[in-house]
C-alpha cells in the first residue's frame, strides 16, 4: 500500500481516457469512463491511505478549511500528467475524495462540434446566455470553448468569476481576469458587483446560486456586457422558472420584465453514450426573440416549448428531443440510451414508432 501515490493514480486515470476518479476507503479507486465506473487494478484503500493521498496535494491552510468545514474544493496540476478539479469530503467519519480532469488544451467550438449557432451567440455585444445542465454534462467545457473562442478573435476584457477556478486562459488577443470564490473573491455576487468598476467586456460567472449573483448577472447583462454562466437545470422553460422563483413573488414581475430584456439564449446540455464508446452532447437551444420574450414577461413560460419548434432552419432553435432523434437517425446512440436521458420520453418513444413505419423522417 505504501507504493500507491496519487501522482501513479492520477497518471493512471488520465491513461484509460476516464473523466472522473474516485477515492473512497474500503474500495478500490474507481474511474468513470464513458458516464460509467469502473474499478482501477489497484487493491482495496483504506482508510489512512485515502487520507495521506488526498492530503499529499493541498497546502496547509488548506487541510484547516477542510478540517472545519467538512468540504473542500480547489483545483491543482501536476507536472506531466494534467489539471484537475478536487472535491474532499467526509463520508462515514473518514476522508474521501472525488477528482475530474480538466484537459489542459482548452477546446475551441470546432473541437467540441458545437452547432453552428453558438459561434453566433458569443459574437454578440451583450446579453445573458445561459449553458444548463445536470452535474457532469459537459457545462464548464462548453463554457470554456466559448470563451477561448473569443480570446482567439477579440480583443476584450474577460472575467471569469469561479469555484473553483477551472481551465487556465492564456491572453492572446483578449485580456482574461479569472477570479477563485474563497481566494480571490467572497462571492459570486460580490465579484459580479465589482466587476462593473473593473471595465469588462464579457463576465462568466461559474454558477447562478442565489438571488444576489442572479439580480447581479442579469444587470450586468442589462447594462451592455455580454455574460455567461451555468444553472442545473435540464430545459430552457425549467430554467426559466427557476430564476424566478428564486426570487420572492413581490418581485417576480420585475425579474421577468428584466429577463425577457436581457435573456440572449439558453443552452440546455446532456451527454449521452455514443454507440461506438465516448460520448455525444445533446442540446436544447432557445434563442430570446419577441415571442419568447413577451411570454416571460406575461408569466407564460410553460409555451416556450412550442416556439422551440417553429422556423427553426431561420432560428436556429431545437427541442432536446429533436437533437436526440437526430442522433438516432444517425446510429449514433442507441434508442435505451436516448430514453434514458430524455427529458420527454413520450416523444422519443412516438418518433422511435413513426420511423419504424415509414411515417417520418425522426422530425417532431
Amino acid at each position: 500500500m505504501a507504493s500507491v501515490t496519487l501522482d501513479k493514480i492520477l497518471k493512471a486515470v488520465v491513461g484509460h481516457g476516464a473523466s472522473d476518479l474516485h477515492l473512497i476507503a474500503n474500495t478500490e479507486p474507481q474511474i468513470r469512463i464513458s458516464g460509467k465506473l469502473a474499478p482501477l487494478d489497484i487493491e482495496k484503500l483504506d482508510t489512512q491511505t485515502v487520507k495521506s493521498l488526498c492530503y499529499s496535494v493541498i497546502t496547509d491552510n488548506q487541510k484547516q478549511k477542510f478540517e472545519e468545514y467538512k468540504e473542500l474544493d480547489f483545483t491543482f496540476t501536476m507536472s506531466g500528467i494534467g489539471r484537475f478539479r478536487a472535491n474532499y469530503y467526509l463520508q462515514k467519519g473518514s476522508v474521501a475524495g472525488a477528482f475530474r480532469i480538466i484537459p489542459e488544451k482548452i477546446p475551441t467550438l470546432d473541437d467540441i462540434a458545437a452547432p453552428t449557432i453558438f459561434k453566433e451567440l458569443i459574437a454578440k455585444e451583450k446579453g445573458l446566455i445561459l449553458v444548463t445542465g445536470p452535474t457532469g454534462s459537459g457545462k464548464s467545457t462548453t463554457l470554456a470553448a466559448m470563451i477561448h473562442e473569443i480570446n482567439l478573435k477579440e480583443r476584450k476584457h474577460i472575467i471569469t468569476i469561479e469555484d473553483p477556478v477551472e481551465f487556465e486562459h492564456d491572453h492572446i488577443n483578449s485580456i482574461i481576469s479569472q477570479r477563485n470564490v474563497g481566494e480571490d473573491t467572497d462571492s459570486f455576487a460580490s465579484a459580479l458587483k465589482y466587476a462593473m468598476r473593473e471595465d469588462p467586456d464579457v463576465i462568466l460567472v461559474g454558477e447562478m446560486r442565489d438571488m444576489e449573483t442572479i439580480r447581479a448577472a442579469v444587470t450586468a447583462a442589462e447594462t451592455g456586457h455580454l455574460v455567461f454562466a451555468t444553472v442545473h437545470t435540464n430545459s430552457a422553460v425549467q430554467t426559466i422558472n427557476r430564476i424566478i422563483n428564486v426570487f420572492p413573488p413581490d418581485e417576480q414581475a420585475m425579474i421577468r420584465t428584466q429577463l425577457s430584456m436581457s435573456l440572449t439564449a439558453v443552452i440546455s446540455q446532456t451527454l449521452i453514450p455514443k454507440t461506438e464508446g465516448g460520448r455525444v452532447a445533446i442540446h436544447e437551444i432557445m434563442i430570446n426573440n419577441h415571442a419568447i420574450a413577451n411570454l416571460i414577461r406575461e408569466d407564460k413560460v410553460h409555451q416556450i416549448y412550442s416556439q422551440l419548434q417553429l422556423n427553426q432552419n431561420k432560428t436556429g432553435m431545437q427541442t432536446q428531443s429533436q437533437a436526440i432523434i437526430e442522433a438516432l437517425a444517425q446510429l449514433k446512440i442507441t434508442k435505451e440510451n436516448a430514453l434514458r436521458f430524455a427529458t420527454n420520453k413520450d416523444e422519443i418513444e412516438r418518433a422511435a414508432v413513426a420511423s419504424s413505419t415509414g411515417g417520418m423522417d425522426g422530425r417532431l
